[in-house]
């Protein structure tokens, strides 16, 4: 082909030039995509990310040991690179038929907490990987898994002799979110879930289908949120019944077993507290291609513990029609499990309104109950004016049970006599679940003597007791109330003090006032003691190492501001080790914007400024590291009162809340207006594109795993309950990728290609870079392989972090030398 000229110009050669010469000023604008590998972020960064991780901690049930949990290191991509199934909802292992993504622990010690002292438990296995963990009810034994490369098996710990047995083959089924098995009261059997026998080979793809795939609607409302790894065909249908099928076992810890039943997909098992019945939870067909499998048609039957049915509670189909909007749910019986306090009495909750939110009601939901033989008709207990939360059971007298509403954000928790007649509610607390500043804490729980937790009460029957985060202006100051029955008043008993964050964990004896508490401070990190509430004294128990000492000196504060309409707002700022005011800092900040009711409230402070500092990969502190100034949780409240819907003014009160703590860094003189970079994960990475679409305060962003795109979650997201139908100009003005062309300042999208959080579909980000590229927009996209919304591989994580540190090197410290 002959070169074309105009008027002497060779258009092919000069052209070419201008396209190299664009290549060495700016290359990443013309590639498509680079094969540079893996990288790894600043020494600095990555030593935090590789430090040795604190070991998790179990108490046992008669608070005289912890089980310490000991953590691994990020796993290889490799891990993740495994064969992995993603059915209804589920990440299947197909190797192991267990989950694809858990978490696991390494090895077990356990620490007395008479004498502190730490013992190894001996014969685990080499390279264990160890899950479900749960002590026997008399404490005297610990159960978990193993998992391993073909299977998955159950050990237990005999407390006395610190030794560690198998006591299945690797034939657990452990596919579903509910544990793989349970403990009897007699803490000497469990029953667990077993791979069925004979299952023989997985389904086969067939290239040929059998028909068409047919979905239909006859005229009912059926709006469902934007759910992830659901069902497809009837391909997807036999591999989850095939991974799904189970075969309940009873076991002796001697070995001793025995089958119980036919197979079915059980979804949930609980034995009651007497162990002379198992409530069973199966799944049945038809499967749901619109929901994941915990709203998939469900029988709830009582069996003996020979496996035989002795009362069916409830044949649910799919919650397919559930209404639309928070508090909305499925009609029939819901949230069925055993009183905790007495030998073996069922109870469920039943929705009065059809289930729907929207509807006028006095009545919302009903507690009913059912006792052994269950011959009986189900018995009414209660009435609740709200949507039920949970039930606190304490005795034949005695039991507390939590109300919520999401219109008005109301919490009602009331005390009811269980076995009364006509139990009538006495509310102790009447609150908004916003008003951190009041908010009573929780009801202290004990163990009973069949190993389930009930109220703590004190031998006279005239105290509970109530541990609470303790919000309060000047942070948070956890605390102990004594709380009295009669007068239905708390009384204080003590409070943590500064310059330490306290966290009161178990009353191991009430008599005397010793209580289990977890201390920390900016400098030390957390450890055990016990806390004499009488006289103050404290022992500690624990001696865990600071886990990052080079963090040592980084300086912590909260700080208080308002934005321009009187909301009062806070932030957590951290400054690196020997920062002195010489001149301002470049500036990170990582936000999170929720939702309120109320601008009182919203205002309220939210942490403690004596917490000590923790780290992950998720942590934009480990840019203090690298001289940056850290701006972690900026207040981003969305206000929306009475009848007003906070997301119609999100964007005003966004830009509003930013400009508000940007300006309170340049009045403190710590940071310089142009090297301020906005980052954020998930909702936190839309704001991010919502502040560079709509502002001009921040010089770049980082937005990791976010939606960008709301008519792709046509029937809500977050805390929105109308439908894009409902309020078309809200979703449109809330999706940065319809501003794209208003996005000026360099943006850096960072998705798993795996994420399964609703909403936050991959392709999220890989359209919004498809919209800012098409503009001529500065940005770059990261893909991690085989992440899901959270990232698990070192490699994923210290290039996620490479990338990062380059991007604000680039964009905002270096910026003037750019």
């Amino acid at each position: 082909m002959k070169n074309r000229t105009i008027t002497g110009f060779n258009f092919s050669n000069h052209l070419f030039l201008l396209c190299l010469l664009l290549l060495f000023l700016n290359g990443e604008t013309l590639l498509a995509q680079e094969n540079i590998g893996y990288q790894m972020p600043p020494k600095g960064i990555a030593a935090l990310i590789d430090a040795p991780r604190t070991p998790s901690a179990r108490i046992s049930p008669d608070g005289k040991w912890i089980l310490l949990l000991e953590r691994p290191a990020y796993p290889p991509i490799e891990e993740l690179a495994q064969e992995e199934l993603r059915l209804a909802g589920l990440r299947i292992n197909p190797k192991n038929n267990g989950a694809s993504r858990s978490y696991y622990y390494i090895n077990l010690k356990l620490m007395s907490i008479k004498d502190k002292k730490e013992i190894q438990i001996k014969e685990l296995p080499s390279n264990a990987r160890i899950e479900n963990v749960i002590w026997s009810p008399d404490s005297k034994k610990i159960a978990f898994t193993i998992v391993k490369t073909d299977g998955i098996e159950l050990w237990i710990v005999i407390v006395k002799n610190y030794r560690a047995k198998k006591l299945t083959e690797p034939t657990i089924n452990d596919v579903y979110y509910d544990n793989p098995y349970v403990w009897l009261s007699d803490s000497k059997t469990l029953i667990y879930k077993s791979v069925k026998e004979d299952r023989g080979a997985p389904p086969k793809v067939t290239i040929v289908p059998d028909g068409p795939v047919i979905q239909e609607n006859t005229g009912k409302k059926a709006p469902v949120r934007t759910y992830q790894d659901l069902l497809k065909n009837a391909y997807d249908e036999a591999l989850f019944e095939y991974y799904m099928l189970s075969q309940l076992t009873r076991i002796t810890i001697e070995g001793k077993s025995k089958k119980l039943g036919s197979p079915g997909i059980v979804k949930r098992l609980s034995p009651s507290p007497d162990g002379k019945y198992l409530l069973v939870e199966t799944i049945k067909h038809p499967f749901s291609y619109l929901v994941p499998s915990y709203r998939f048609p469900t029988l709830i039957e009582i069996w003996d513990m020979e496996g035989n049915v002795v009362e069916e509670i409830a044949n649910l189909p799919s919650a397919e029609n559930i209404p639309k909007g928070f508090g909305a749910v499925a009609e029939g019986p819901r949230a069925c499990t055993w009183r905790s306090d007495v030998p073996a009495t069922l109870y469920w909750i039943e929705a009065q309104d059809e289930g729907d939110p929207a509807k006028e009601a006095t009545v919302r939901d009903k507690l009913f109950s059912l006792t052994a033989p269950f011959t009986e008709e189900p018995s009414e207990v209660l009435s609740l004016n709200l949507r039920y939360e949970r039930i606190i059971w304490g005795n034949d007298d005695l039991a507390i049970v939590y109300e919520w509403w999401w219109k008005n954000r109301r919490n009602v928790t009331s005390l009811f006599n269980p076995d009364s007649q006509n139990p009538k509610k006495q509310i102790l607390f009447d609150r908004s679940w916003e008003d951190r500043y009041n908010d009573p804490g929780d009801f202290i729980t004990t163990y009973n003597k069949y190993g389930k937790k009930v109220l703590l009460i004190d031998d006279n029957n005239k105290s509970l007791y109530l541990i609470g985060e303790g919000a309060s202006p000047e942070g948070n100051r956890p605390f102990v109330d004594n709380f009295d029955l009669k007068t239905k008043n708390p009384n204080r008993l003590w409070r943590s003090q500064a310059p330490y964050y306290e966290k009161p964990l178990r009353i191991i004896d009430v008599e005397n006032g010793i209580v289990l508490t977890r201390r920390e401070s900016q400098k030390i990190p957390p450890n055990y003691f016990l806390r004499n509430l009488k006289n103050g004294k404290l022992i500690k128990i624990s001696d865990f190492p600071h886990p990052y000492p080079q963090l040592k000196n980084v300086k912590k504060q909260i700080l208080k501001y308002k934005r321009e309409d009187g909301i009062k707002l806070t932030a957590n700022l951290y400054l690196p080790p020997n920062y002195k005011k010489e001149k301002p800092l470049p500036v990170l900040m990582w936000a999170y914007p929720q939702e309120y009711k109320s601008a009182d409230l919203a205002g309220q402070v939210k942490d403690s400024p004596y917490r000590f500092i923790r780290i992950g990969w998720w942590s934009p502190v480990l840019w203090v590291t690298q001289g940056y100034a850290i701006l972690d949780n900026p207040s981003m409240p969305i206000i929306g009162e009475g009848d007003e819907e906070p997301n119609d003014t999100y964007i005003e009160q966004l830009t509003s809340s930013a400009k508000a703590a940007i300006d309170k860094l340049e009045e403190m003189g710590i940071a310089d207006r142009n090297r301020i970079a906005i980052g954020g994960h998930s909702y936190g990475a839309f704001m991010t594109g919502n502040l560079l679409a709509h502002s001009n305060l921040f010089k770049a962003g980082i937005a990791r795993s976010g939606a960008y795109n709301r008519t792709l979650t046509p029937f809500g997201f977050q805390a929105e309950e109308r439908t894009l139908w409902e309020a078309p100009e809200t979703y449109i003005k809330m999706s940065p990728f319809m501003y794209a062309d208003k996005i000026n300042e360099p943006i850096l999208l960072i998705h798993g290609e795996a994420d399964n959080n609703s909403g936050t579909y991959p392709m999220q980000s890989e359209r919004f870079y498809g919209a800012l590229k098409g503009h001529g927009k500065t940005v770059r996209l990261i893909m991690l392989p085989h992440e899901s919304h959270g990232y698990r591989a070192r490699e994923s994580i210290m290039h996620m972090l490479w990338e990062t540190d380059r991007w604000l090197n680039k964009y905002i410290k270096n910026k003037n030398n750019n």
